[in-house]
């Protein structure tokens, strides 16, 4: 019999729009260029466009779930098209802090790529359209990346509450896989200044 006394959690109750992913109570935490732009190989290319605008790359709604072991920390990523260079827009991407949990994102609307990689060197991409759940596998870095020319790649993710991000790891490495356009379709190519 368990004796363990019961505790109260109250529930969290959030809204974003299914098509926008944007909420009108929660304010985004978002990503411009000026902080996105060492992840993108063509540095002139986004110093060129940097003196242009600082254009907003993604941005993305906590909706304030616990970080604890047995929640679900949820929320919705917009990553907004636009390219630097030939690369698409795409977020910063992270591991989880906790190496073995995972991650499953839903396409509300748009179209783009989840890519991911682990640690002993596998990378696999998936796509994005609209009604498509990607599951990202633990151990695996992933980050997503809009390839239309005209609409937000918007997603619904939910992963465990203690799982925490690692975006050092990608930040100081970058990713093996670059996503970029080649006679108007994507392509994955190797990382120039990927660091083993």
């Amino acid at each position: 019999m368990n004796t363990t006394p019961a505790t109260t959690v109250e529930a969290v109750v959030t809204d974003f729009n299914v098509v926008t992913g944007l909420s009108k109570s929660k304010a985004p935490l978002q990503r411009r260029l000026s902080a996105m732009a060492e992840m993108y190989a063509d540095q002139e290319a986004a110093t060129a466009q940097l003196t242009k605008e600082d254009v907003l790359v993604y941005e993305f709604f906590d909706m304030g779930v616990p970080s604890t072991s047995g929640d679900v920390a949820y929320g919705t990523s917009i990553t907004y098209p636009g390219k630097v260079g030939d690369e698409y827009h795409m977020t910063k991407g992270h591991f989880h802090e906790v190496l073995d949990t995972a991650e499953i994102y839903y396409c509300l609307s748009g179209r783009g790529y989840m890519l991911m990689e682990n640690p002993e060197g596998d990378w696999q991409a998936a796509e994005f359209t609209p009604g498509q759940a990607v599951y990202v596998p633990r151990r695996y870095a992933h980050r997503s990346i809009n390839v239309s020319d005209t609409e937000p790649l918007v997603t619904f993710f939910a992963f465990p509450g203690h799982a925490g991000h690692d975006y050092g790891t990608i930040e100081t490495k970058g990713f093996r896989k670059l996503c970029v356009e080649s006679d108007g379709k994507p392509e994955f190519i190797d990382n120039p200044r990927w660091q083993a």
